[in-house]
């Protein structure tokens, strides 16, 4: 016998997920990114999430990859928040990070003069299944409700990704490996046509990921011209909001 259809896979998922949220919740915890303070995340960490949004692409960036916005880079602590709500089942953490990710959504928004939706790239299920949630997915909600309480902007979210075929490990790839990895590898799987979408991770590292994102939505027919992240690696340099970065809209 099998352990359910995909209705029971959900509903466990969902109850690690409120279990682990209960946790953070009535354990002790020490701060997330520098493990000193107490509470789930420190002031002085949290104001590293709270940064003002730049244009942040990879170099070389791949093709067709959407302009891509971040709000910090990915080291020290703000790696190791991204890291405790990824990896770690620390999913009070979704919140600090929506409220970065909500800034990168701003800023990227801030070109497109129209109604905005968020489509997160989609975690496989062997990794929601390990993790106990959808990180990326969580931080989108997180950062669509910031956006609604703090800028009075109203911005929906949605699951329109799905992946259509396995990938290996990105870890120790280069670029181009990542991309030949990630080559249609998504598939739209609800209707964005005629939408404007910026795609959201938590991190962008060589684009590879989002530039496949970006292009499955095109062919379902939607514009996609930024994509917006909390953090990008430190070996991509901040570029001019009115640089041309090669992306496609």
């Amino acid at each position: 016998m099998g352990s359910g259809g995909p209705t029971a896979r959900t509903g466990r998922l969902r109850s690690v997920g409120l279990l682990a949220a209960a946790l953070d919740l009535l354990l002790p915890q020490r701060c997330a990114g520098c493990g000193d303070a107490d509470g789930l995340v420190c002031p002085v960490c949290a104001a590293l999430l709270g940064g003002p949004a730049r244009v942040c692409p990879p170099r070389p960036a791949p093709p067709g990859l959407p302009r891509p916005w971040a709000v910090a880079p990915y080291t020290g602590a703000v790696r190791q928040v991204i890291l405790a709500h990824k990896e770690r089942g620390r999913t009070g953490l979704a919140r600090p990070l929506g409220v970065g990710l909500a800034a990168a959504v701003l800023a990227a928004a801030g070109d497109t003069g129209c109604p905005v939706l968020l489509v997160p790239v989609p975690s496989s299920r062997a990794s929601m299944r390990r993790r106990g949630h959808d990180p990326t997915l969580r931080i989108a909600w997180a950062a669509a409700r910031e956006a609604a309480v703090r800028w009075g902007v109203a911005v929906s979210v949605s699951r329109a990704l799905a992946q259509r075929r396995g990938v290996a490990d990105q870890a120790g790839l280069t670029a181009a490996e990542r991309a030949a990895n990630l080559a249609g590898a998504l598939t739209v799987r609800r209707d964005v046509r005629g939408a404007t979408v910026i795609v959201v991770d938590d991190v962008i590292t060589t684009g590879a990921t989002l530039a496949e994102a970006a292009r499955a939505l095109r062919a379902g027919g939607a514009r996609v011209p930024a994509a917006a992240v909390v953090a990008a690696t430190r070996r991509y340099g901040d570029a001019p909001a009115s640089r041309d970065l090669g992306h496609v809209p």
